[in-house]
């Protein structure tokens, strides 16, 4: 364990270590990890202890882009309580992962672009101190999984991923996802580049697609969109079909199909 020294402006000197059981979990899983606290020269009255679940969100302001963090699920550890001098305590937690969590790992690799963690939050002497950014990977669902590898097999490959601050219809989110892919395969024709997003509940998710093509000469560029649900009950070709009839329908946007 690597603890960390919280509070040092107040000279408390309480360290705190979270250690996650499982750094790699789904949607709707449980999130399980350990917090271990240790009391400082003085005794303390610890306000509580809480675990973030936070986003590295880019933010476009004109034509300026910046990035910040988003906490988007905050869970109560430990209520009040004193804190001894020196006193060694720890407190097991789970936690369960809203089905709207991004990915941020595929096949066991960390998805370019995304970071995603976990922060112990202290409240103590009045004030909050957070620890650093313990690393988090979601992978997808089986059928985010199944349309992640549909693509790939169309011939689009991976550019990068991000989230956007921005709420979607049927999102609870105060941002999205987008994985970005270059087009490949029969898909070149029509596409330069396309967003894949996922709005996933504990039934169905909804895949949005979104694809620019760029026009010939004093033509201009389009974007075009589709936006289709996939059942979790659903054989495993549905979704792959319902995304053949979403590209197909975003290719005969103004007659490019």
């Amino acid at each position: 364990m690597v603890f960390r020294k919280l509070m040092a402006a107040f000279g408390a000197g309480v360290e705190v270590d979270t250690v996650l059981t499982n750094t790699g979990v789904r949607p709707g899983e449980l999130l399980r990890g350990v917090v271990h606290f240790r009391g400082g020269n003085s005794d303390y009255k610890v306000e509580g202890i809480y675990i973030d679940l936070t986003a590295v969100v880019e933010i476009e302001q004109g034509d300026n882009e910046y990035k910040t963090s988003y906490s988007f699920l905050r869970h109560q550890v430990a209520g009040t309580f004193q804190l001894a001098a020196g006193a060694q305590h720890q407190q097991p937690f789970e936690v369960a992962v809203p089905w709207e969590t991004p990915i941020s790992a595929i096949a066991g690799h960390p998805l370019h672009g995304m970071r995603l963690g976990v922060q112990t939050e202290l409240a103590l002497a009045g004030a909050i101190d957070k620890g650093d950014l313990d690393p988090l990977f979601v992978s997808p669902l089986p059928a985010q999984e199944h349309v992640i590898g549909a693509l790939d097999r169309l011939g689009f490959g991976f550019k990068k991923a991000d989230l956007e601050r921005g709420t979607l219809y049927g999102s609870t989110m105060p941002f999205f996802q987008e994985i970005e892919y270059y087009t490949g395969g029969q898909w070149r024709r029509y596409f330069n580049e396309l967003e894949l997003t996922f709005i996933a509940g504990p039934r169905q998710m909804d895949v949005i697609l979104e694809a620019d093509k760029r026009g010939g000469f004093l033509t201009s560029s389009h974007d075009a969109y589709n936006r289709f649900t996939v059942r979790y009950d659903d054989p495993p070709n549905a979704a792959d079909q319902a995304l053949q009839r979403g590209l197909e329908q975003m290719a005969r946007h103004r007659g490019w199909f």
